[in-house]
């Protein structure tokens, strides 16, 4: 019988709640042993650092405290990290890759309802359907007003992707089902073949703003990606175009996308914001040609158990001596959300 690790919960208490319902805890309790507390969000209390020290395997998401060199002196039995949420960077520290942890990712998993908001947020900007329904609680806009105008369409639309991530390249994947004229890439780690296989043709940044009509952003935020896309990238857009950010609002400079949307020459759908959430008041939120949304494409509710399950998958994988799916270096995180 192979050995089951000894593992803790730590996240906070409602994410617990959500992530990890009857059938993910049966799960669990199937490959790993659990003792008393099963879940914790704080690792500095007494009850919890007994178990602290027992730990073979924590299992975390959102709400878990950095693992510190001071906590993880507390854990030397320590082995491997399985987070059940995207980025790992709240909760890795130099200390714990100094040490021989297996540190695991569910950025993947969370992928999937990022892919499928952007997708939405496509087909809305192709119909400026976010615009109109602003102009709608002004004053009644009947079909007559729109029925015969050229620029409402998802027919033959050119989709800029920059960022040729896990959910830009889902994104390019998903556009198969829209007859878009083009679908253009730009990301400078990209492969050529990769991206026509999934659909899209890689191109330089330059050539992919003159060209978008829907511009979508898929960056992982780090110092590099700031203001990637500022008042010259804005410019190159042709008039009309739809900015859509779920990726990091520090990707765009906000002023510059302030200005061009107030004017009405650009129209924009955010997810994201810098900062975020914007202050009240902020011109930007408040111009009908820019739809915020609260940092929702994400994994929410019952969709983070894809994320539980693909972390308890990095588990049973690891129980069998299994290469890891996801796993995170310092190399990586480095270029990556």
């Amino acid at each position: 019988m192979r050995h089951r690790p000894q593992a803790l919960l730590v996240m906070r208490h409602d994410t617990y709640r959500v992530q990890f319902g009857p059938d993910q805890l049966r799960r669990l309790a199937s490959l790993a042993e659990l003792g008393e507390p099963v879940w914790s969000d704080d690792l500095d209390e007494p009850r919890t650092r007994a178990r602290l020290a027992e730990a073979e395997v924590l299992v975390t998401s959102w709400g878990c405290p950095p693992l510190t060199a001071e906590r993880l002196d507390a854990a030397p039995r320590l082995r491997a990290v399985f987070h059940c949420a995207g980025s790992v960077r709240p909760i890795v520290s130099d200390a714990l890759w100094q040490r021989d942890v297996l540190v695991t990712s569910a950025a993947e998993a969370n992928a999937t309802p990022v892919a499928e908001y952007t997708l939405a947020a496509i087909i809305f900007a192709g119909k400026k359907a976010h615009v109109l329904a602003a102009q709608s609680r002004l004053e009644p806009v009947g079909w007559q007003a729109v029925g015969h105008r050229e620029d409402l369409s998802n027919y033959e639309r050119t989709v800029g992707i920059v960022g040729f991530s896990r959910i830009g390249r889902r994104v390019v994947d998903r556009l198969r089902t829209l007859d878009t004229a083009d679908v253009l890439v730009s990301d400078p780690y990209a492969e050529p073949a990769a991206v026509a296989a999934a659909g899209g043709r890689l191109v330089e940044l330059d050539e992919l703003l003159i060209r978008s009509e829907i511009l979508s952003l898929h960056l992982p935020g780090i110092p590099e990606t700031r203001h990637a896309i500022g008042a010259r990238e804005l410019h190159l857009l042709p008039d009309g175009a739809t900015v859509i950010n779920t990726a990091r609002g520090g990707v765009i400079d906000t002023e510059a996308l302030e200005r061009e949307c107030a004017t009405g020459r650009l129209n924009a759908i955010l997810d994201v914001t810098d900062p975020e959430p914007l202050p009240v008041g902020s011109r930007l939120a408040g111009l009908p040609n820019v739809m915020i949304t609260p940092h929702i494409a994400g994994s929410l509710g019952t969709e983070t158990r894809r994320m539980s399950g693909r972390a308890l998958d990095e588990l049973e994988r690891h129980l069998h001596g299994e290469p890891p799916l996801d796993a995170v270096t310092r190399e990586a995180l480095a270029v990556s959300a």
